[in-house]
C-alpha cells in the first residue's frame, strides 16, 4: 500500500494505492472526505496531518515518499469538474465555474487580482468556502477571461440558456402569453398608460433581457389589462405557451434498469428517528431513490459532488421538474450524506432555484356552489364543504377523528398538522348539518372519513372526486383540494377578517405566507390610485 501527494483538480490530496480489496476500501472510508478518483483510478484523502495520521493508524504498513514529492494529472475533459470545498489549502491555479446566476472563482491570493475583482459590481469574498462570488451580469465573464487570460487552469461555463426570442408586435397591439409556470408575458410597444397599470399589479416585473413585462396569471389581472386595452383602442391578443412538460424525460422505474435499488433502510430509519412527518419521509425517500438509481452502476458512497451537480442539472434540463421538486431533491441528498453517513456538513456549489411567484387559484362563490352541487355522494360533499369552510389541507381533512369535532364551541381541533403544530379552526353551521347527515348514513367509528377496512380515506381518491366535480360543474380552472383552502382564506379577507386571524386559522408560521392572499383579493383594488396621479403636474 502506497501513499503520495497529488494535485487533483487544483486541490492538494493524498492518493492511496493498493490492490483491489473491499475490506481496505471500507476501512479507508472511515477517514473524513475520503473519495474515489476516476482520473487516478484510486482513493484519495485530504492533505492534512489528521487524515494522514489516521491512515497510518489504520494501515501501519503504508509506505510514502519524502515530503515535497508531488504528482498531478490532467483531468479527463469529458468528466464534470469536482467542486472545491471549504477548509482546504491555498489554490494553486485559477479555477472558474459558471453556476446558474453566479461565477465562482478559486484563485491564489494576489493583490492585483483582488483589486480587479472588487471592480466588478456586487462581487464578494466567501470566507467559509474560500472563493469569490461574482454575479453573472452581462460582460462580467468576458472581463474575467480577459483579465486572467492564459493563467486560467480550468473554466466551466456551464449551460447558459439563451433568452427567449421576442415575438414582433406592431404598434397598437398587445400580446399576452400564458406561460407554463403560471405567469403572463405582456409584449407591446411603448405604451406609457399600460405600463402604469402593469406596475400596480403585485409581483409584476420588467424582463430587460427579453424586453417584455411579466405578471402572475390571474383572471382579474388579465381582465384589467384587457379592459385598459379596450379603453385605449389597443388590439389585445391572447396565447398559451406550449406545455414543455409533455416532452420531459420520465423518471427511472424498476422496469428500466436491471438492478433497481430501493431507498437504504438506514435513510428511512434516520428520518423516523428524527420524527419527520410521514409526508416528508415519503417525499425524501422517493427523491433519494430516484437519485441513487440515476447512478445505478455506482456505489452510493462513491457518488461525488460533481455527479450530484450533474444529476440536479438533469432534473432541470431533461426531467423538467418544478423548483420545489428540485429543492426537495437537494435536501434529500444532503440529508443522506450529512445526517445518515455522519459526514461533515458540506457546501455544494448548487444554485438553489427561485420558486416561481405564481398566485394561488381561487374559486368564486358561484363556482363553489356549482362544485358542491355536482357532488351527489354525501361523504364526498361533506369532505369538500369541511375543507372549504375550515380552510383545511387535504391531509388534515383525512386525519380528522370524530373527537376533533366540537359542535358546542363550533370549532375543529387540528392535531399535529404541518410543522407538528396543533390549532383550532372554524366549524361552519352548514358543514355541521351535512356532517350529521353523513354520520347517520355511514356511522364511522374512529376516523371521521373512513376508507377501506376502517382506515383513513385516500388522498388520491378525494382529489379525483373534486376534479370530477369541477368538470361536471363546468369550472375550467385547475382545481384541487388545496384550491378550497386558498378560496377560504381569500373570501375571509374580502369579508374584512384581519390577516392575523386568517394566519392563525390556516396554521401559517409566518405572516409572509398569508400575505399572498392580499394579492389575490379584488376587494378595493379598483379604488387604489397611484400616488403620481395626485401630483399637480403641468408638463410641456
Amino acid at each position: 500500500m502506497n501513499a503520495e501527494k497529488i494535485i487533483h483538480k487544483g486541490i492538494e490530496r493524498i492518493k492511496i494505492d493498493f490492490p483491489f480489496n473491499q475490506e481496505i476500501a471500507r476501512q479507508l472510508r472511515k477517514i473524513d472526505d475520503c473519495r474515489w478518483s476516476q482520473t487516478y483510478k484510486a482513493w484519495h484523502i485530504p492533505y492534512t496531518k489528521s487524515a494522514f495520521n489516521l491512515a497510518k493508524t489504520l494501515f501501519p504498513e503504508i509506505s510514502y515518499p519524502q515530503p515535497g514529492v508531488l504528482k498531478s494529472k490532467t483531468d479527463d475533459s469529458s468528466a464534470t469538474p469536482q467542486q472545491p470545498t471549504a477548509g482546504l489549502t491555498a489554490t494553486k491555479g485559477i479555477f472558474i465555474y459558471v453556476l446558474g446566476r453566479k461565477i465562482i472563482l478559486k484563485i491564489p491570493k494576489n493583490q492585483e487580482d483582488t483589486a480587479f475583482l472588487l471592480t466588478l459590481r456586487f462581487s464578494k469574498w466567501d470566507a467559509a468556502n474560500r472563493c469569490w462570488n461574482v454575479p453573472l451580469y452581462q460582460g462580467n465573464l468576458e472581463k474575467i477571461k480577459e483579465h486572467f487570460k492564459n493563467r486560467i487552469t480550468f473554466l466551466d461555463e456551464g449551460e447558459t440558456q439563451a433568452p427567449a426570442a421576442r415575438p414582433e408586435v406592431c404598434d397598437k397591439k398587445v400580446l399576452a402569453i400564458k406561460t407554463t409556470d403560471r405567469r403572463i408575458r405582456l409584449i407591446f410597444g411603448f405604451e406609457r398608460h399600460l405600463t402604469a397599470v402593469i406596475r400596480k399589479i403585485p409581483y409584476s416585473k420588467w424582463e430587460s433581457k427579453n424586453k417584455w413585462w411579466s405578471i402572475p396569471y390571474s383572471e382579474n389581472f388579465l381582465e384589467m389589462v384587457k379592459t385598459h386595452c379596450k379603453e385605449k383602442g389597443l388590439e389585445f391578443c391572447y396565447e398559451e405557451e406550449e406545455d414543455r412538460s409533455a416532452k420531459k424525460t420520465p423518471r427511472i422505474t424498476p422496469f428500466d434498469i436491471p438492478n433497481y435499488r430501493s431507498c437504504p433502510k438506514e435513510f428511512i430509519l434516520k428520518l423516523t428517528e428524527l420524527r419527520y412527518s410521514e409526508t416528508t419521509i415519503k417525499t425524501y425517500t422517493n427523491s433519494f431513490e430516484e437519485f441513487i438509481n440515476y447512478f445505478h452502476k455506482h456505489d452510493i458512497e462513491r457518488i461525488d459532488e460533481s455527479m450530484i451537480i450533474s444529476y440536479l442539472r438533469n432534473l432541470v434540463t431533461e426531467r423538467k421538474v418544478s423548483a420545489s421538486y428540485q429543492n426537495q431533491a437537494i435536501n434529500a441528498i444532503k440529508f443522506y450524506y450529512e445526517r445518515v453517513l455522519g459526514g461533515q456538513r458540506k457546501f455544494y456549489f448548487i444554485e438553489r432555484p427561485l420558486k416561481e411567484k405564481a398566485l394561488p387559484v381561487v374559486l368564486n362563490q358561484a363556482e363553489l356552489i356549482a362544485i358542491i352541487k355536482a357532488t351527489p355522494n354525501i361523504k364526498h360533499r361533506a369532505m369538500l364543504m369541511l375543507a372549504y369552510s375550515s380552510g383545511l389541507r387535504v391531509s388534515e381533512v383525512l386525519n380528522l377523528k370524530i373527537k376533533d369535532i366540537d359542535s358546542e364551541r363550533m370549532q375543529i381541533r387540528v392535531e399535529q398538522a404541518k410543522g407538528k403544530k396543533d390549532r383550532y379552526t372554524l366549524l361552519s353551521a352548514k358543514a355541521l348539518a351535512t356532517l350529521r347527515e353523513y354520520f347517520k348514513q355511514y356511522k364511522p367509528k374512529e376516523w371521521l372519513f373512513e376508507g377501506t377496512a376502517g382506515s383513513s380515506y385516500s388522498a388520491r381518491s378525494i382529489q379525483e372526486v373534486i376534479q370530477y366535480a369541477a368538470k361536471r360543474a363546468g369550472v375550467r380552472k385547475k382545481v384541487s383540494m388545496h384550491t378550497l383552502r386558498h378560496s377560504f382564506a381569500t373570501h375571509l379577507l374580502e369579508n374584512g377578517t384581519d390577516l392575523r386571524y386568517i394566519q392563525s386559522l390556516l396554521g401559517h408560521s409566518s405572516s409572509k405566507t398569508t400575505e399572498v392572499y392580499t394579492h389575490v383579493t379584488t376587494k378595493g383594488f379598483e379604488q387604489i390610485v397611484s400616488p403620481l396621479d395626485h401630483l399637480d403636474l403641468e408638463l410641456k
